[in-house]
């Protein structure tokens, strides 16, 4: 019995900032980013948007294309590391709006739970998945991975932001990619990228110790959430090489195949916090498993990465890259980090490549490189099914994409500080933040969402 992937569909913030714009307000060369990074554009919720709308939409989409009965679905997982609440999972959200939207109670044996790991969890919510519909091969199971990748102004991550969702429908004999049971896993617990509760008092915001009548009975000190996250690019990518080679080789082992692996997939998809992100991480995989042994491991720390760059420029491996990574890199460069998403519309932006060109990939394996910081990786593999062109037809990514609106830098930075209170495209056929309740008591801080003819 074959397991996986079934239907696919998304969800995009329909604004964005070209990396241009970005580049010349900040100094920075524009070429260093859109051609060394592979950036284009950068997506951004507008006023109405969080992550419960962009998962609404998805999840909505998919249904609706895919013509689900909800009293079908026995799961919906969630993957994110944008959580709107430390107790409510996004998933009980979703719950709620596609009842509200469909029958009510449809969905009330339907089992929910959110999965946190920065930009893994995703994956975790679909082997679990895979898991479940393996031991329960009439079930349906949905993966949504909801995100919105906000970093600082003037940081070093600010030029890789990016807000969506990606909805994942999960069956036995799937149309679009089946797995097998086998996933090789490293893990290290280290803080190369993490979004810490920081500790303020009540002073420092209030300039006195005296409570605002909502905080009720507030401590001296605070602990704050917030989105943008602490990090260390340099650092990051050197654990997302550690532990994404260490997971390829264990991959290998597992399959018991001694000779190059990644010859054997016709596409590779991987975690793309920035498009070109992957070309650079794969470049020692590459080497190491080469079949000409380009580099043993046994050379000095300088020379080893001189070597890395030499490989990384050469002739076969920009051929490599163009054969087997670009197609899941066209959809970043116009979107940005999905975080736990980027992963997905990674092989999305593959299929929909695959789709457009009219190459035909029945029966062939597309490889994952999955990464998520704090950290670890995860490497497993896809068969593409018989049915895969049908599966997407209505899908319509680039499509959809070519149709984002341009702001100009001044929305963005309005955006961004929260200072903008009005629209900056009125939405249509989509959910919404309708309101967060501010008198009742009870129910200080819920969220409330309405659908948008």
């Amino acid at each position: 019995m074959k397991v996986g992937i079934d239907a696919i569909s998304f969800d995009v913030a329909k604004i964005h900032l070209p990396i241009k714009a970005l580049a010349l307000a900040r100094n920075i060369e524009p070429e260093k980013l859109e051609k060394g990074l592979g950036l284009l554009k950068m997506t951004l919720p507008d006023i109405h948007q969080d992550v419960v709308v962009f998962g609404a939409n998805a999840l909505t989409k998919l249904i609706l294309d895919n013509q689900i009965n909800p009293a079908e679905i026995a799961r919906i997982y969630v993957g994110t590391e944008s959580t709107i609440d430390s107790s409510k999972p996004i998933s009980s959200f979703l719950i709620s709006l596609m009842e509200q939207k469909f029958v009510e109670n449809s969905l009330s044996e339907c089992d929910v739970v959110d999965f946190t790991f920065a930009c893994i969890g995703g994956v975790d919510a679909l082997q679990n998945c895979i898991d479940f519909v393996r031991l329960n091969p009439t079930k349906k199971a949905i993966v949504v991975c909801t995100d919105i990748a906000k970093y600082d102004l003037n940081s070093t991550g600010e030029y890789t932001q990016g807000a969506g969702a990606l909805a994942m429908l999960v069956t036995s004999n799937p149309r679009i990619l089946s797995f097998e049971n086998l996933w090789a896993t490293s893990t290290k617990g280290v803080f190369d990228f993490f979004k810490p509760y920081r500790i303020i008092s009540k002073t420092e915001i209030f300039g006195n110790s005296n409570n605002e009548p909502w905080f009720e009975n507030l401590e001296a000190e605070i602990e704050i959430h917030k989105s943008q996250p602490v990090f260390d690019g340099q650092y990051s990518n050197q654990c997302y090489m550690d532990r994404t080679r260490n997971a390829y080789f264990s991959f290998k082992k597992l399959k018991n195949i001694p000779e190059n692996l990644y010859h054997s997939w016709t596409s590779i998809v991987m975690h793309l916090p920035y498009a070109f992100q992957g070309r650079r991480i794969l470049s020692e995989i590459y080497a190491l498993d080469s079949l000409t042994n380009m580099i043993s491991g046994n050379e000095s720390s300088a020379d080893y990465q001189n070597k890395l760059k030499e490989i990384s420029k050469s002739e076969a491996y920009q051929k490599f890259v163009a054969d087997k990574l670009q197609p899941a890199e066209i959809a970043s460069s116009l979107i940005g980090n999905l975080y736990t998403g980027s992963i997905f519309m990674g092989l999305l932006s593959t299929l929909c490549h695959f789709y457009e060109t009219k190459k035909e990939i029945s029966g062939q394996k597309i490889g994952f490189l999955a990464y998520g910081s704090g950290s670890k990786s995860k490497v497993f593999e896809g068969t593409v099914q018989e049915d895969w062109k049908l599966a997407i037809a209505k899908v319509k990514l680039f499509e959809t994409l070519k149709q984002s609106f341009e702001i100009d830098f001044e929305t963005y930075e309005k955006l961004h500080k929260k200072e903008q209170k009005k629209y900056v495209l009125s939405p249509k056929n989509e959910w919404v933040l309708d309101r967060i309740e501010k008198e009742n008591s009870n129910l200080i801080g819920a969220r409330y969402y309405k659908w948008i003819d």
